[in-house]
């Protein structure tokens, strides 16, 4: 079994910075993408961020040159550096895990095999 703990989120002023993280346990696999998804009141699902077991990373649009995601602790922990926030990026975001697939498999797909609990983001304005 797989369980993707998250940690983070909070409450933030349009323009500061947030960071989440996200630790993956139990069963693992060779290789697989770590990323995060947004979702917010009345709105689908969406692709932010994801990483590969080789650090090759994706990018939704709306967060180009603002999120950073990275991955440590031997490929175990993803975290999300949130900056220059704004009131749409507010959602609960969830980190997933994708088997067997790179950042961009993960990205085009949008989707993953586990999913976090979520964690709630709020920009005010």
């Amino acid at each position: 079994q797989v369980h993707l703990v998250e940690s983070g989120g909070g409450l933030v002023q349009a323009g500061g910075s947030l960071r989440l993280s996200c630790t993956i346990s139990g069963r693992t696999f060779s290789s697989y993408a770590m990323g995060w998804f947004r979702q917010a009141p009345g709105n689908e699902r969406e692709f932010v961020a994801a990483i590969s077991g080789s650090a090759s990373t994706a990018y939704a649009d709306s967060v180009k040159g603002r999120f950073t995601i990275s991955r440590y602790n031997a490929g175990n922990t993803v975290s999300l550096q949130m900056n220059s926030l704004k009131p749409e990026d507010t959602a609960v975001y969830h980190c997933a895990v994708l088997r067997y697939a790179t950042a961009q498999a993960m990205a085009v797909k949008n989707t993953g095999d586990y999913w976090g609990q979520g964690t709630q983001v709020t920009v005010s304005s």
